[in-house]
């Protein structure tokens, strides 16, 4: 991954971990911001991610959780560290195994399908999971949130159109019982191992729910931005267009290619940040 600058609050945040935990930061490494912050500490060998969501312990604890019973079943999936999360500065961080990553490689989507399918076939751990019920609240509550930061008619036109999802979406019958889902596969969650060997990562929307829905992302993908290895990340948009141009642009054409029925358009992956 490409590093990036590592902002102060983000420095302040690193203190605090390693005082906690008595591990060392001053080698810190920024390689990604989007919903969370992920930090490489080369000499504690351990990846800090950083939510950005507060309220989000519980779930960051059973990724970390449901993460350690796959890897006891020997599902190649990230290997959180031997530490429950935790919150600094009062953000909920989470600690996991550095691993010998190869940079630029990008896994496509027959490694994809292969890790999902053996996925899928894992029985339900012995823990409460949340359950997907509603996949589409997360951009509902984005556009609630964020109403400046589109078209007023296409923000009106999204609401709606999203409310029309969500009760679409009550009405499907899974052709199989809900089961173990990871909830936000696409290649970019892929780790592709100096070895060869290609792991699952970021577990944050782990759940119960129809399998189908780990198939929609990969689809999705590949159809809006031709390669499956883009970055997409349709919430991000929203909540950025408030303050960036280049996200209140992407809106308005995206909402122009769905409101007039092109299923083919390509769209532009948001920058990086």
């Amino acid at each position: 991954m490409r590093e990036q600058a590592l902002p102060d609050h983000i420095r302040e945040i690193l203190a605090e971990i390693g005082s906690i935990r008595d591990i060392y930061t001053n080698d810190a490494v920024l390689l990604g911001r989007h919903s969370n912050a992920i930090i490489a500490l080369p000499t504690a060998r351990l990846i800090v991610r950083i939510a950005g969501n507060p309220q989000a312990f519980d779930q960051v604890d059973k990724s970390v959780r449901v993460t350690g019973w796959l890897r006891d079943r020997r599902y190649p999936c990230v290997p959180p560290a031997s530490v429950q999360p935790f919150v600094a500065r009062g953000h909920v961080v989470s600690l996991w195994r550095l691993l010998d990553a190869v940079d630029g490689t990008s896994a496509g989507g027959s490694e994809l399908g292969r890790l999902l399918r053996s996925l899928h076939d894992q029985p339900l751990p012995r823990m409460t999971l949340v359950e997907l019920t509603d996949p589409l609240d997360s951009v509902a509550r984005a556009l609630q949130a964020n109403p400046e930061g589109v078209d007023q008619r296409d923000h009106s036109w999204l609401l709606e159109r999203t409310e029309q999802l969500r009760r679409a979406w009550t009405q499907l019958a899974p052709a199989q019982q809900p089961g173990l889902i990871h909830g936000d596969a696409h290649p970019n969650n892929l780790i592709w191992l100096r070895d060869g060997e290609v792991l699952l990562g970021d577990w944050d929307h782990v759940a119960r729910g129809p399998r189908e829905w780990d198939l929609i992302q990969p689809h999705y993908m590949a159809r809006r931005f031709a390669r499956l290895t883009d970055q997409q990340l349709q919430d991000l948009y929203i909540r950025r267009a408030p303050h960036e141009q280049w996200a209140r642009d992407e809106i308005s054409y995206r909402v122009g290619t769905l409101r007039g029925q092109d299923n083919t358009a390509r769209w532009n992956p948001p920058k990086r940040l």
